[in-house]
Formats: structure tokens, C-alpha cells, sequence
């Protein structure tokens, strides 16, 4: 069974006729609840916690600005069609806001998360129908339309306790020059791995901590949320190609682990890669899916103006997995075929 399948059959009916809700509002008339949505949403708290720490209590204004207009955004196209909003939208919401810079301006965000629901899901009919991830579509128009608050202005997070829980933001002092992928790019020093793991570098609101996304991607496969064939073979094709042209003389291609740990490499893998709408749909195209999107970020950070490509090879992958889908099951009735005739 699909995604779109096993969406449409695990949507709920309507509530009880004795249950009026609060003032006459039925909340689930209003929300669709879905199950995996919502353990995708707990898988992010570690994440957003560490946000709040590293960078205080803005971090979760960031959050919450993205849900209002994505919440705002997704309504505006439901109502006229007669559905509800999906939760869906929340996880959108939340995983956009958590690509971007702390200092982003709030315009900045309601900007992308608006085009990034209306033109990367409700154009294509809403939930289930969609293409692209909607997170990164939005993600990708601010980067390109806001150069200067998407690729300059980083902080430098918060240290020791209580850290950015006692704060609302940092302040321009703690501007910094770069982040890790940057300062590998510029030939300078690069962080430690230790920094890496724990958070304590420049870079985007959930992105920074290697240990809290792991800890998030771990509980989306303990529960199944996520396929566990789309971040295996993400991390392998990572892995691979950059230890293949890092080890062959490639300057420009930092080690395996570097790769691994930097940018939004993990963010990626566990959390948007996996989304089972934009992901391929057979078996073996997720392999192949997941595979082509490792080895592609290590290809545009290395070879391309950009220092983090994450973003750019999931949208990538996301525009051949139908064609890929079909050449797969294409495949795999010509065996069944040829099996039957033997």
C-alpha cells in the first residue's frame, strides 16, 4: 500500500453527534489527525529543544510564526474544497523553520512557509497529491530570494547552562562569520567532530546538533515513521562518494564523517527524505532514491557554489521519483512475466 492509499484509508470519519466541541467548533472537523504526523512532530522536540538552547526563546517564536501562516495557508485552500487541514501541515511547518538562520527576519519566514505550502502542496490538490516536499520548496525560494538573511547572518550558539533558556536571543555580538561547511569551503579551519555532535557551531535553528537529530531519526524508525531503506542508503551514498573523492585528492570534498555530521545532511536524511509523500514509492527506488540524494550532496558541496546541498538534492530526487517508480514496477512485471512463461 502506498502512502496516498494507506492515507485515504486511514482518514476518520466524523466525530459522534453528542460530541458538540467547545462553542460549536468541532476541532477534528476543523484538523485531520494523522498518526505518523504527529510521531514525526515528536521526533522534532529534541531539535527544537536544542534551538532554544543554542539560540534562546526566538528559535521557538521562529516555530511557531512558520505554523500560523502554514496552518493559515493550507485553510484558505481546504475550506474551498471542503477537507480539513491536515497535520501534515504542521510537520511542514515545523522541519522549514528549522532550516533557517536564527536571525531570520519573521517576514522571511512567513514568506517561504506561504509559498511553500501553496505552490510546493495545494497547487497539486493538498495532501497526497504533492510532488514536492513543501518544507523545502519554501526553503529553496527564500534562499534564492533572500541571499543576505539566508546565507550571512549566523550566530554563534550559546554555551554551558542555562544556556539559551534564559534568553530570548543573542545579540549582533555574537555574530559569526561562517558555518562549518563555509569554513571548509573558505580552506579554513573546520570544527571538531565533538562540536558537530553536540551543537556547539554556527548554523541553522536544527541543524547544529548531530546527537538530537539522531536521537529524533532513531525514534521515527523505532516506529516506523520513516523507512529505514531511504536514510540507510542516503548515509551509504554520502559515505561512498565522498570517500571516494575525498581519498582520491578531491580537496573540496571534505572526509566521510565531515560530511555526515555537517549542515543539514542528517536533518535531511531522517526527516525529509522520508516524507512518504514526495518519496519514492517502490522498494527499490527508495534504495535508489535514497542513494542518488547522499551522493548528490556531497557533489553539490563540493563542486558547486553552494556549501550545503541537502536541500537541492532531495528537490532534485523529488522530480524523478515518478518516472522512477514506473521504470521499477515496469521492471518488475517483465520478471513476473518472463517467471510465469519459464
Amino acid at each position: 500500500m502506498t502512502a496516498r492509499e494507506s492515507d485515504a484509508a486511514e482518514r476518520p470519519g466524523a466525530a459522534p453527534e453528542e460530541s458538540g466541541g467547545l462553542f460549536g467548533f468541532r476541532f477534528w472537523e476543523f484538523f485531520r489527525y494523522q498518526k505518523p504526523m504527529v510521531r514525526v512532530l515528536t521526533a522534532t522536540l529534541p531539535a527544537m529543544g536544542g534551538a532554544v538552547y543554542f539560540f534562546g526563546w526566538r528559535a521557538l517564536g521562529v516555530v511557531l510564526v512558520s505554523i500560523a501562516f502554514a496552518v493559515l495557508t493550507e485553510w484558505s485552500f481546504c475550506r474551498k474544497r471542503g477537507e480539513p487541514v491536515s497535520t501534515a501541515v504542521f510537520v511542514s511547518a515545523v522541519l522549514y523553520a528549522l532550516t533557517l538562520p536564527p536571525r531570520v527576519p519573521y517576514m522571511v519566514v512567513i514568506v517561504g512557509i506561504v509559498v511553500g505550502i501553496a505552490f510546493g502542496k495545494e497547487v497539486f490538490g493538498g495532501f497526497a497529491r504533492n510532488v514536492f516536499n513543501p518544507a523545502l520548496v519554501g526553503r529553496c525560494f527564500v534562499f534564492i530570494c533572500f541571499p543576505v538573511e539566508m546565507t550571512v547572518q549566523w550566530l554563534a550558539p550559546y554555551s554551558g547552562l542555562p544556556g539559551g533558556f534564559a534568553r530570548w536571543a543573542r545579540g549582533a555580538d555574537a555574530l559569526t562569520r561562517a558555518t562549518p561547511l563555509r569554513d571548509f569551503q573558505a580552506g579554513e579551519s573546520v570544527a571538531a567532530l565533538g562540536d558537530l555532535l553536540t551543537g556547539s557551531v554556527a548554523g541553522s535553528l536544527g541543524e547544529t546538533s548531530a546527537v538530537l537529530l539522531v536521537i529524533g531519526g532513531l525514534y521515527l524508525l523505532y516506529t516506523k515513521t520513516a523507512d529505514w531503506r531511504i536514510v540507510v542508503s542516503c548515509l551509504v551514498g554520502a559515505v561512498l562518494m565522498s570517500t571516494a573523492l575525498h581519498y582520491s585528492g578531491v580537496t573540496a570534498v571534505p572526509g566521510p564523517m565531515f560530511t555526515l555530521l555537517s549542515g543539514g545532511f542528517l536533518l535531511g536524511s531522517f526527516f525529509m527524505a522520508t516524507d512518504p509523500i514526495s518519496a519514492a514509492q517502490t522498494g527499490t527506488g527508495r534504495w535508489i532514491y535514497g542513494f542518488l540524494i547522499g551522493a548528490l550532496v556531497v557533489i553539490i558541496r563540493g563542486f558547486a557554489g553552494w556549501p550545503e546541498g541537502t536541500m537541492f538534492a532531495i528537490l532534485l530526487m523529488n522530480t524523478f521519483n515518478p518516472i522512477m517508480d514506473h521504470y521499477v514496477r515496469e521492471v518488475q512485471q517483465m520478471r513476473k512475466a518472463r517467471a510465469g512463461v519459464g
